[in-house]
């Protein structure tokens, strides 16, 4: 069994039996997943498993190699080569964070300390490398053309995002819309991929490759603009990493760019003073999530989510009624309310 977050709140128990539900439904085949990332990331040189294990055994919500099982699935798919692009999925992902981690200085990664923080940055990128040269070897075992193209232009998109995230940092006047386009490079794109990527396995019509790439990515916006309102409204023990980085890293993310277009002078020059230039004095933090809930900006950003989780729905209307179309129906909704 994967390890997965559990809600502490009774509250969320019915958005956490929304994901249980996709769980169940994959739980085979992703116990097959599970034993051949650890078959691809075993080595002669034992320092690479212990590295790359780390992040791999902490778990997390493992949302993009089930979103991948639970697509075959709807698409009919009968063989086992979906195994291998959720592996090569999960790979992608988690090089990406042991990339990030680095790139960001974090210290603690679903629940537990960065590889960076422990082995160094050196190990952690070199790892990362390993793990990108690991998804590329699942994506020739699948012995697909099309598949091979879609998953390498993806991973070359991912990166652009992170780069223009990165030379984004600390730039105020950065616009919705370059956010906009930031987060489905570096993630919805991952998103859309992940959704679509089985239905070439089986020659779907384009019209149904079409949805389920709009499915994916919208979903995966909808996922990442709930991400960055986390930095500011959950509590670490939720999310599993440190609350207020992306303010400390001086993340051009939506709650600040928001923010900004709402605060009067004086607000301002806290942005400025904080995001701007990182001058950062305790109770900074504190203080830019009050002047958020005065401007109602995570209010605003949660119904912006809503409305990309209502499209992402709406893609999946060409589908027939299913058990495995309602479970993809009601993940919209986990990924929008869940609270880590």
């Amino acid at each position: 069994m994967v390890l997965l977050y559990k809600y502490d709140s009774e509250s969320n128990s019915n958005n956490q039996k929304k994901f249980d539900e996709l769980n169940q439904l994959v739980i085979n085949d992703l116990k097959k997943v599970n034993l051949l990332i650890k078959d691809k990331i075993n080595n002669k040189i034992n320092y690479i498993p212990k590295v790359a294990g780390h992040l791999v055994k902490a778990g997390g919500k493992r949302i993009r190699p089930m979103l991948c099982l639970a697509c075959a699935k709807l698409c009919n798919y009968k063989g086992q080569k979906h195994i291998n692009l959720s592996a090569c999925i999960e790979f992608i992902h988690t090089a990406t964070l042991l990339h990030d981690d680095v790139i960001d200085e974090s210290k603690k990664r679903r629940g537990l300390k960065t590889a960076n923080n422990i082995w160094g940055n050196k190990s952690s990128v070199l790892v990362g490398d390993f793990l990108l040269s690991k998804s590329f070897e699942l994506m020739t075992e699948v012995e697909n053309i099309e598949v091979l193209k879609i998953l390498s232009e993806t991973s070359s998109i991912i990166i652009e995002g992170e780069i223009s995230q990165m030379l984004s940092n600390r730039n105020i006047s950065t616009t919705e819309d370059e956010y906009l386009e930031i987060i489905k490079s570096k993630t919805a794109h991952l998103f859309a991929t992940t959704s679509k990527i089985n239905s070439y396995l089986v020659k779907y019509p384009d019209k149904y490759k079409n949805a389920l790439d709009s499915f994916g990515m919208n979903l995966g916006t909808a996922f990442q603009l709930i991400d960055d309102l986390l930095d500011y409204k959950s509590v670490e023990k939720d999310i599993g990493k440190m609350v207020g980085d992306d303010f400390k890293e001086g993340k051009i993310t939506l709650p600040i760019i928001l923010a900004l277009r709402r605060s009067n002078k004086v607000e301002n020059n806290f942005w400025k003073k904080t995001i701007q230039d990182g001058q950062i004095d305790p109770g900074d933090f504190q203080k830019a999530c009050s002047i958020l809930k005065k401007r109602k900006v995570l209010d605003d950003i949660y119904t912006r989510a809503k409305h990309y989780g209502a499209i992402a729905k709406d893609a999946l209307g060409i589908f027939d009624d299913s058990k495995e179309k309602n479970i993809l129906l009601n993940i919209v909704d986990f990924v929008i309310d869940r609270n880590f």
